[in-house]
């Protein structure tokens, strides 16, 4: 039988929401072992003078618990 737990992460990026996704993914890898999904919840931007100074996904991310 296999058990899963589903975890929130936040990241952030200044190029896009594919990178800022990339980069919460690799991030999450160092301390989660047995990624299998992530699931973009929500994304939203940082404005500063009128142009995206950041971009913000919030991730839910599934990982198979160990034996």
């Amino acid at each position: 039988m296999t058990v899963a737990r589903v975890t929130e992460i936040s990241a952030t990026s200044t190029q896009s929401f594919d990178d800022a996704v990339k980069q919460g993914l690799e991030r999450a890898s160092k301390t989660l072992r047995g990624m299998t999904s992530a699931w973009v919840k929500d994304q939203n931007v940082d404005v500063e003078n009128g142009t995206v100074k950041h971009y913000r996904v919030n991730l839910a991310v599934t990982f198979v618990l160990d034996d």
